[in-house]
């Protein structure tokens, strides 16, 4: 499913010209070396826009570049200039020269095939020592500094490289198959007759992954092979397939991509069959809020509400219109799948506005309205920091949210245990235990009420409101001794949120000497009316709280304590010590 959904994405894109046909692809090259009809150097052109080290290389259209690591293997009419030009920058000489010598053998031997103007220029320039007119080309010291990537264009033909013209493309593509003697057999990905491609490209830009690239597919040990077959013969997928699956997958994961998001460890990517806006939007509703616009998440977020409100996304064709999402992992020299998600914009559509719903929480003004992937994970990691984040865990929840199902148990006890440990009840992870808890109720395997954005008087969980309890008790001991160092929060919360039997009854205490200690009457008459409406909802305290409850307790801790932070005042009253309708707490 994977690879078939990938070939469609790639004749989607061939047909709209961003990827190139089979046989090639597209690479940014950064010099081009510009010869006259004899190969004679006419320049060196620099093919960079913009400015210092953000300086952006035009692409082309190239033969498919060959698989190498220590070997020499040269690419056809493009490569390094240790290979095209035979530049030794690295002290290198005697392999440099083979380098040379195997780009030089291919390009003689598509002459075979071939009689152009262009080729014959880049024949008759490869077979004379240029080195002094190069050197004196104003761009050679930078080229050869980097080793940089440089193919040929004949002067007077300023639209197409040597290798983009039309006869050169029409040999190369005949060199191959004339190449390539092997019988045809049956591809598993196309269902017809092809050529078994015996070593699939590498795939880059995975994260963690080698930075020459690494495979899906592949076979290097006598243990990965069976029935005397080698190599790309035990998955038989023809070198159409082979080609177009990697094609796609790299523009996929091509840097600067708006189709790619890092979710834990897995580099993720993700398409549609035909173009959608939820495929635009996809990043900019799960990933980190992007810097050159900063209400973008914001804006793809209300679009996708309107859409599902509206009942459809796009008008005819969105609904029904296949949408892939693939997770990607390093595995030594190989590519894991971390996890493969495959609908239709009609059920991913809502499934999402779930998910928003269900991380939705009060929260203050200045932070970010809709919370990424990236900050709910890290809510739950050591020093929230992404690669403490479990790789498995970040991967199911990914699924969570996009199937609606029940996030997985140990996102819960990540996010509680972080919350024990720090003691620190923040926007993120009290968005993480609500939508936790939420799907859970939803789902049928907790018998409790669904919690509420904000603070909900009406919710008699009693894990939910012993955490309201325990916000009041700090709030009050924040008013009578301000400035404290270390709060009933510091010393007691992750002892009231588990056992509130051996706490809760100190904690009481504490709070008579605490509202003695307040010089305003009717601050300390409101706040033990606030603890009276707590009160009324509790009956006893328990001797422990479930996992479950302590996620209760940590979601009704912050809405109270949001509660008290978002006051509003009564402008009549005189003394500013008026409670307002929603019972918020005056300003002592």
């Amino acid at each position: 499913m994977i690879i078939q959904s990938l070939h469609r994405y790639y004749d989607r894109k061939r047909e709209s010209g961003e990827l190139a046909p089979e046989g090639f692809e597209r690479r940014s090259i950064p010099f081009v070396v510009v010869l006259a009809a004899d190969g004679t150097l006419v320049q060196i052109e620099d093919t960079r826009s913009g400015t210092g080290k953000q300086r952006v290389a035009r692409e082309f259209v190239v033969p498919q570049s060959v698989k190498r690591s220590a070997d020499i293997a040269a690419n056809l009419l493009w490569d390094t200039a240790e290979y095209a030009l035979g530049i030794d920058t690295r002290g290198k000489a005697d392999r440099v020269a083979k380098q040379h010598a195997d780009f030089v053998a291919r390009v003689q031997n598509l002459a075979g095939y071939v009689d152009d103007d262009g080729l014959r220029a880049v024949i008759r320039f490869l077979s004379h020592s240029n080195t002094k007119l190069l050197a004196a080309d104003p761009t050679f010291a930078e080229l050869a500094e980097n080793n940089a990537v440089i193919a040929f264009r004949l002067t007077g033909d300023p639209g197409n490289l040597v290798c983009e013209r039309g006869d050169v493309v029409r040999a190369i593509r005949e060199s191959v198959n004339h190449g390539n003697n092997e019988d045809q057999s049956f591809c598993a990905v196309l269902g017809r007759a092809d050529r078994t491609a015996r070593v699939h490209s590498a795939i880059k830009g995975v994260w963690g992954a080698q930075s020459s690239g690494a495979n899906i597919v592949s076979f290097n040990l006598d243990a990965f092979e069976s029935f005397g077959r080698k190599q790309g013969a035990n998955a038989p997928i023809g070198t159409e397939a082979a080609f177009t699956y990697t094609t796609a997958l790299n523009h996929l994961l091509r840097k600067g991509s708006p189709q790619r998001m890092q979710v834990g460890d897995a580099s993720t990517v993700f398409w549609s069959a035909v173009p959608t806006p939820l495929e635009d939007d996809f990043a900019a509703i799960f990933g980190s809020t992007l810097s050159d616009d900063p209400d973008r998440g914001t804006q793809a977020v209300r679009n996708l509400y309107a859409a599902v409100k509206n009942g459809v996304y796009v008008p005819d064709i969105g609904r029904n219109t296949e949408f892939c999402v693939l997770g990607l992992s390093p595995n030594a020299a190989r590519i894991a799948v971390r996890f493969w998600h495959r609908t239709t914009v009609a059920e991913l559509a809502p499934a999402i506005v779930q998910h928003l719903r269900d991380v939705e929480i009060d929260h203050p003004d200045y932070l970010a309205e809709h919370l990424s992937m990236f900050a709910l994970l890290n809510a739950t990691a050591l020093l929230g920091r992404s690669e403490n984040v479990p790789p498995k865990l970040a991967g199911e929840v990914f699924r969570s949210a996009l199937t609606g199902q029940p996030y997985p148990a140990a996102l819960l006890q990540a996010a509680v245990r972080r919350l024990r440990a720090e003691r620190d009840v923040g926007y993120p992870r009290a968005a993480v235990i609500k939508a936790c808890l939420n799907r859970t109720i939803r789902h049928g395997h907790l018998d409790a009420k669904e919690l509420h954005v904000s603070l909900d008087p009406d919710n008699t969980d009693p894990g939910y409101r012993l955490g309201r309890l325990f916000a009041a008790l700090e709030r009050i001991q924040a008013a009578a001794q301000p400035g404290i160092n270390a709060t009933i929060r510091d010393r007691y919360y992750g002892a009231a949120s588990s056992s509130p039997s051996s706490v809760f009854p100190v904690l009481l205490r504490l709070k008579n000497h605490h509202l003695g200690k307040l010089d305003n009457p009717r601050l300390a008459g409101w706040f033990e009316k606030t603890l009276a409406d707590i009160f009324a909802g509790i009956e006893s305290f328990p001797t422990h709280l479930s996992l479950p409850l302590q996620g209760m307790f940590a979601v009704g801790y912050y809405h109270q304590q949001q509660a008290f932070f978002t006051r509003r005042i009564d402008p009549t009253a005189t003394d500013n010590l008026q409670p307002s309708a929603s019972n918020q707490e005056p300003t002592p």
